[in-house]
Parts: C-alpha cells; sequence; structure tokens
C-alpha cells in the first residue's frame, strides 16, 4: 500500500511559513500575494499579453479559442462511417507550463 500524503498546505499555513523564512509580517506577505494575483489577472485578462512568467518556476498561458460549428466529419475509428461533431462555443484555455527551476525541484 503506499504511504498515506500530507494535505497541501493552506492559505494561512502559507502566509505564516513565508512570514517566517522572510522576515515580513503576516499581512505583508498578504499584500504581496494580492499584488501577484493583480499582476496574473492584469496580464491574462483581454488587455494583457495573455502570458505571464514567474522566471525559473512557471509560464501561464491564455489561449483564446474561437467557437465553432457544429459538422459531420468521418469517424477515425471506423472507416467509411460519418459521425456528427457538436458545436463548441468560444473560450479560454488556460495551460501552466514548469520551467527548468521548477522541473529540478522535484
Amino acid at each position: 500500500m503506499a504511504a498515506k500524503q500530507e494535505k497541501p498546505m493552506s492559505k494561512t499555513e502559507i502566509l505564516n511559513s513565508l512570514a517566517e523564512s522572510t522576515g515580513l509580517s503576516r499581512k505583508e506577505v498578504s499584500s504581496v500575494l494580492d499584488g501577484m494575483n493583480d499582476l496574473i489577472q492584469q496580464s491574462l485578462g483581454k488587455k494583457g499579453p495573455g502570458v505571464f512568467n514567474l522566471p525559473g518556476l512557471f509560464k501561464i498561458q491564455v489561449t483564446r479559442k474561437p467557437a465553432t460549428k457544429a459538422t459531420t466529419r468521418a469517424n477515425p475509428f471506423k472507416p467509411g462511417e460519418m459521425m456528427e461533431v457538436k458545436a463548441k462555443p468560444a473560450r479560454n484555455v488556460v495551460k501552466v507550463r514548469p520551467l527548468k527551476g521548477l522541473k529540478d525541484m522535484v
């Protein structure tokens, strides 16, 4: 049987841990995280570049996919048979990609 995994850190535990390791107050650490949240929101929003990069850790990228119409296409699993493909609304796909620093941590 696999060993029981620990639960991920809660927001309070993260704030307390960062406050201890940096010497900042918990309130200051909280404002830094809120500022980072706002920065990510601006970068990924409609007016932003659609990419947020935290050097060495990760890259968050949003791809805006247009709407597609319902069509009939050949079934790749049953040659000669046609299948219905449903329409999809326009959507935003967010991908978080690890960078070298994060890959080296694990």
